[in-house]
């Protein structure tokens, strides 16, 4: 790569980091639809610690990016996550996209990439340590909640959105920690931000944890909208009002990051009505009507014992009882007073 301009360097490592981070969640699903045995954590699947590797290699990649690249810039490339995942699913497993969700996964893409190149990182301050404390309280009880309430949603996909949701805010508040502890590490005292590492390492897992098991009974599309739509938006919501962070262009940057802010929701919630409709079975034959009984049999050929007709006695057999046997009469409905 030498010769190459850092900008377009920057453009290729989040554009593979995002490929990266494709694969990471098609393998997740995959995972999710085939496993029986835990939700949130199947350690026993060579698959799933597959996919733990590609995710972090994709966070790797996406460190390296803003190395060399604005965050104005990095930050909506790693948005097309999940444009790149649905033709890769397509692609590699046989899981096609119906159009509502190519409609949903570009509305988030566009939205969410919209969004976030409108954030601009100027003049920005460190955390202290009470905010630190305050924020990492604050996202675990949040994620906390979205955890419950995953739990008592009866409609599978809606609960895993809010799993991702959950699993969103745990990487979106990571990134936030990451930033602190790479502006305030120094090679002198390694282990001096020992305790942001460990805020950082919890909520990491936590949101891989969290993500493995939204994938279950909800596909790959709206789970991973979500957690992209969710990641960075949380990212950017805490740098706005804790890092002094603010959208470019005044009020009408403002404006248009609400607008895309909306766009980016509309793609969720086409997402996940896109997997909440479910196509109607197909009739079986046991479904199937069921022809008036005549006198032929089951195939319609002649020569069947002919059926009793009205007003004909019918005898049964023995029956237990008194009576040494039964007899039935067959009456019309019009006879029996029905209508």
């Amino acid at each position: 790569m030498e010769g190459m301009s850092p900008l377009l360097l920057s453009v290729i490592l989040a554009l593979v980091s995002a490929v990266a981070y494709a694969a990471a969640a098609i393998v997740q699903e995959r995972v999710a639809a085939s496993a029986t045995g835990p939700r949130y954590a199947p350690l026993r699947s060579p698959a799933w610690w597959g996919s733990v590797l590609l995710n972090g290699v994709g966070a790797t990649l996406h460190v390296a990016a803003l190395a060399y690249g604005p965050l104005s810039l990095v930050q909506p490339l790693g948005a097309l996550t999940i444009v790149f995942a649905l033709p890769m699913a397509a692609l590699f497993v046989g899981r096609r996209a119906g159009s509502r969700a190519w409609r949903g996964a570009l509305m988030a893409t566009v939205g969410l990439a919209g969004l976030l190149s409108l954030t601009s990182g100027a003049e920005t301050r460190s955390l202290t340590d009470g905010d630190r404390w305050l924020l990492a309280g604050c996202t675990f009880a949040m994620v906390a909640a979205l955890f419950t309430a995953a739990h008592l949603i009866g409609r599978s996909v809606l609960r895993s959105v809010v799993l991702a949701a959950a699993a969103g805010v745990s990487f979106g508040i990571a990134s936030v920690f990451t930033k602190a502890v790479a502006e305030e590490w120094t090679p002198d005292a390694p282990l001096a931000e020992w305790t942001g590492l460990l805020v950082l390492s919890a909520l990491a897992v936590t949101g891989l944890l969290l993500s493995q098991a939204s994938y279950r009974g909800a596909g790959l599309a709206a789970p991973l909208a979500t957690v992209t739509v969710v990641n960075p938006v949380v990212a950017a919501a805490v740098g706005l009002t804790l890092f002094g962070e603010s959208f470019r262009y005044g009020t009408a940057g403002t404006v248009a990051a609400l607008i895309c802010g909306a766009v980016a929701a509309g793609g969720l919630v086409q997402l996940t009505l896109d997997r909440m409709t479910v196509p109607a079975p197909s009739p079986s034959a046991s479904d199937a009507p069921r022809e008036p009984q005549t006198g032929r049999g089951p195939t319609g050929s002649e020569g069947d014992a002919p059926r009793p007709e009205i007003g004909q006695g019918v005898d049964v057999g023995a029956v237990p009882g008194t009576r040494p046997y039964l007899e039935v009469e067959v009456r019309s409905r019009a006879v029996a007073g029905r209508p």
